[in-house]
């Protein structure tokens, strides 16, 4: 399994047409899922119980975890020992959340991951950053979705600006004298697409407030269900930064705390690409058959960074479309796709109802 030393080594990572990509994905992901039924008892299990094929002859065949299942039982790969840290997915009071748990190498690979995709978009140099949230990493033995995600792209900016206090209301003092320090030149902007759009978007709007970001760039993920509620589309929320901030580049990006590090990004055409080293396949929401290209049904995200727990194969609650492979007007090889939302009170089943008995 060291061929993801290599692809993160690659100068982008967009590189592998999607055949090849996905004979080196088989192998890798194989081995994968020897190794986590091999260092897991309850991944083991799991496969066990439901018959699945350990060595897979097609991506499709791979096995896969709802990802649900990972509020119900911690899933770990290694030595209590081994273990860094544990992320916690975002969740709503009195909602169960996931809990992923982490050794130093998988942090590791994630962060390279991370590092390889995001300078693709925004070059090798670091830029002036805003933080649109509050700064809520001083305690960092907390980690959650929105705290990982925070301090994995805070290390593409400088000089660190938190654009929110604690009431989730705008610094106007510190923002004033921030865009004064950095005058003319092009800001990093980075948060959670609901944040952004409620507590900064939405606020400039109210006072009839505009600012001139010409040349900046955000990035956004998370968050999307909250404005589909609102009627918030990705081409509203753009014309508004356009128009309130004067940003024309922006690029929300599509992951979750089950796969760290394998995020999906939006390129200039509005598409969502999969980096070299991971995947995403469509699945029918009801008898989980996999669907052809052009056609809905809930995402399963494949990715050969998890070493340290069974999150290498999962199927999500999301739903979403194939468009296409290596033809993107973008340039980018691979496959690119679009996400509609969340499947309505979603509840899969599958190799979580093993557990029980486990």
């Amino acid at each position: 399994m060291l061929e993801i030393e290599s692809i993160l080594s690659h100068s982008g990572p967009y590189h592998l047409a999607q055949k090849g990509k996905q004979i080196m994905l088989l192998d890798e992901l194989n081995a994968l899922t020897q190794f986590h039924a091999e260092n897991s008892e309850a991944y083991g299990n799991i496969l066990n119980k439901t018959n699945l094929k350990f060595q897979a002859q097609t991506l499709e065949e791979v096995p896969y975890l709802p990802v649900q299942l990972f509020k119900m039982v911690d899933l770990f790969s290694l030595p209590d020992s081994e273990r860094f840290k544990t992320l916690n997915s975002s969740g709503t009071t009195g909602q169960q959340v996931s809990r992923i748990h982490i050794d130093r190498y998988t942090a590791s690979l994630q962060t390279k991951a991370l590092n390889v995709i995001v300078r693709s978009f925004l070059g090798k140099n670091r830029l002036p950053m805003i933080i649109v949230d509050f700064d809520f990493l001083k305690n960092r033995h907390q980690f959650s979705a929105r705290s990982a995600g925070t301090i994995g792209f805070s290390q593409f900016g400088h000089h660190h600006l938190y654009l929110l206090d604690e009431y989730m209301n705008i610094r106007w003092d510190e923002l004033e004298r921030f865009l004064e320090e950095f005058k003319n030149q092009p800001i990093f902007l980075f948060g959670f697409t609901f944040i952004v759009w409620q507590n900064f978007l939405e606020e400039l709007r109210k006072q009839n407030t505009s600012l001139d970001l010409s040349g900046s760039i955000l990035i956004h993920g998370g968050g999307w269900k909250k404005l589909h509620e609102h009627t918030v589309t990705d081409q509203v929320f753009k014309n508004v930064l356009k128009e309130r901030l004067r940003i024309d580049q922006v690029y929300n990006y599509y992951g979750m705390v089950e796969q760290v590090g394998s995020i999906y990004m939006q390129c200039e055409c509005g598409y969502l690409h999969t980096p070299d080293f991971a995947d995403v396949l469509i699945r029918h929401p009801h008898h989980l058959k996999p669907l052809p290209y052009g056609e809905s049904g809930l995402i399963q995200v494949l990715s050969m960074l998890p070493r340290s727990y069974p999150g290498h194969s999962l199927l999500t609650e999301d739903i979403g479309v194939i468009l296409g492979e290596d033809d993107c007007p973008c340039g980018r090889k691979g496959k690119y796709f679009s996400v509609a939302g969340r499947l309505p009170k979603a509840e899969i089943r599958g190799c979580s109802d093993t557990m029980t008995s486990t």
